[in-house]
């Protein structure tokens, strides 16, 4: 495990597992030896990447206990600027697997000391949007809320979709080509017909990525 601290956070890689699956999150923390709300961070088609680590530790300094999950295994990442589809595409068509992964990153996340089991969210970026929902239409009753940016939309089609607990927020881009406004009509109706209290903010001419800095990527 490689860690970092400062005077006021704690930051460091975490070992857990998905049954016979090593996999390598990362997690930052308030270092007062108290349990804080956590949240999990979904990681985009490139995994668990220095971009998420850092915005672990920018959710660590504004209070939070933050968990970036790793979907794809220990030591799987890939290339931030190439194109990642032959890591991201095996989970896509195997939603039952993702969500057995999302919810052991979940499972793991509420058993840190420094996390308060009783209060947690999930939020990601581009792919991990698509898992932040995932997590919430799985309906553990741990999860209270999720948050997409610039997420992908499709339904897992695991069968009826059972009634979401969580609260859903999801953030897009209008002109985003990865999520056209067909699929923002039908997570928008997935989102009503299961119950949900959600709401969706569309930002008029943006694209994909949108919250990355500098990003000129809308195909990505």
């Amino acid at each position: 495990m490689s860690a970092v601290s400062s005077a006021n956070i704690k930051a460091a890689t975490y070992d857990y597992s998905d049954g016979d699956t090593a996999m390598e999150g990362y997690v930052a923390y308030p270092d007062d030896g108290n349990s804080h709300p956590c949240i999990l961070l979904g990681h985009d088609w490139s995994g668990l990447n220095k971009g998420m680590k850092a915005r672990a530790e920018q959710m660590a300094g504004l209070g939070y206990t933050a968990f970036a999950m790793d979907v794809y295994g220990k030591g799987v990442r890939g290339d931030e600027q190439g194109d990642n589809s032959a890591l991201m595409s095996p989970l896509l068509t195997d939603r039952a697997l993702l969500r057995k992964r999302l919810l052991a990153a979940l499972a793991t996340a509420a058993a840190h000391p420094a996390a308060d089991a009783s209060r947690i969210g999930a939020m990601g970026y581009c792919f991990g949007g698509l898992c932040a929902l995932d997590l919430a239409r799985a309906a553990p009753p741990e999860l209270k809320a999720a948050v997409s940016f610039h997420g992908i939309f499709y339904p897992p089609n695991l069968g009826e979709q059972g009634k979401i607990t969580a609260k859903v927020l999801i953030l897009h881009g209008w002109d985003d080509p990865m999520a056209k406004p067909d699929s923002v009509v039908g997570v928008a109706k997935e989102m009503t017909d299961a119950q949900a209290d959600w709401q969706l903010h569309a930002y008029g001419h943006a694209m994909h990525a949108f919250t990355v800095e500098g990003a000129n990527f809308p195909e990505r």
